[in-house]
């Protein structure tokens, strides 16, 4: 009995304390809150609780700020007011390069997304990766024998047509500034990039800075990198823009 009462008090010795009120259970346990002590540290049980507080890695889900209108239905324009960016990805082969660059275009609110074929949208990889940005995502579908005509018509309607790309004139995309006015990103094929012929249509090349050994980014990402950094200028002169008038 001596014995087995022994045992019994080292278990319970040993037990883990239970976690602090409020905690997940994620990562290290909150510290205590300046004047704890003040407070006589651990509060009786009929104690009033303390208010609820929200925990600093609590993560936070961005909700949009208009309804949703499908990218076909009519008027869908006119209700969601998008940036004046098209990324052009009809160079581009492979699935799931498509359709992330789908769910990146939808999110950062470029005007559109073209393709050289719009039924991959409808492929079961591309929707598991997109996570229904296509239907919110004005996608045109330009095939690649019609991508040259395409970049004409859009430098003679006024758009900026800026490849991705590194070249010989091609400027580090830290020292690149996106035009104020509508702009096109052309974005280049898996491995051969953009092809020679269409390099003489655009404006400019930029290429994104590297330090590694690899010689080139995966296309969907260069091109997240392209349109966020157009964004993330665009957000600036805004700023700028608002503290000039403010």
């Amino acid at each position: 009995a001596v014995v087995a009462a022994a045992l019994a008090g080292a278990s319970k010795a040993a037990a883990p304390p239970p976690p602090p009120a409020g905690s997940s259970g994620c990562g290290r346990a909150a510290a205590n809150t300046p004047g704890d002590e003040a407070r006589g540290g651990d509060q009786p049980a009929d104690a009033a609780a303390p208010p609820a507080v929200v925990a600093a890695g609590t993560q936070r889900k961005f909700v949009p700020l208009e309804k949703p209108v499908p990218a076909d239905e009519e008027g869908a324009s006119a209700v969601r007011r998008r940036l004046p960016l098209v990324v052009i990805a009809s160079l581009i082969d492979k699935t799931p390069n498509l359709a992330g660059l789908c769910r990146t275009c939808e999110v950062f609110n470029c005007e559109a997304l073209c393709l050289a074929s719009a039924k991959i949208t409808k492929d079961q990889t591309f929707q598991s990766i997109s996570v229904t940005a296509e239907k919110w995502m004005p996608v045109h579908e330009v095939p690649r024998a019609a991508l040259r005509e395409y970049l004409l018509e859009l430098r003679r309607r006024g758009y900026a047509v800026i490849g991705i790309e590194q070249t010989h004139n091609s400027i580090s995309m830290e020292e690149w500034t996106f035009p104020d006015g509508p702009t096109a990103i052309l974005l280049g094929a898996e491995k051969e990039g953009i092809d020679a012929d269409l390099i003489p249509l655009l404006d400019a090349c930029v290429e994104i800075p590297q330090a590694g050994q690899i010689r080139s980014l995966n296309v969907h990402v260069s091109g997240s990198l392209a349109v966020w950094e157009y964004t993330r200028q665009q957000l600036a002169a805004k700023a700028l823009k608002a503290l000039a008038q403010g």
